[in-house]
């Protein structure tokens, strides 16, 4: 199993377990977190999956595509050089331990 830390706004702490392969966000919502609404399911549509990659794990991530780069731009929270779609983040043992940040609100 691989861990993902999210960090909420008031900065408490919440450590899932997933299995890789699974996206961030699919984790996320299967632990009924609060802070990750994925209204589009996962399809990279609508950016409710928003969160803050803390900066020591963003050169493991593989590049942002186009459409992850255009739907940030609609992010309902300032978008930030660490912003990332949680959706595009595919879990492999590689970011075991990796620190989400979850935005103040996704829409």
């Amino acid at each position: 199993m691989t861990a993902i830390i999210f960090i909420h706004p008031d900065g408490k702490s919440e450590r899932v377990e997933t299995s890789d392969g699974e996206s961030a966000m699919q984790a996320a919502t299967r632990h009924g977190l609060n802070g990750i609404l994925a209204e589009c399911g996962g399809n990279a549509m609508c950016a409710t999956c928003h969160v803050y990659v803390d900066p020591s794990w963003l050169a493991r991530l593989p590049d942002m595509g186009d459409d992850e780069d255009a739907l940030l731009d609609g992010t309902a929270t300032e978008r930030l050089p660490n912003s990332r779609l949680s959706c595009q983040i595919h879990v492999t043992s590689a970011l075991d331990g990796i620190v989400l940040k979850l935005p103040e609100r996704q829409f």
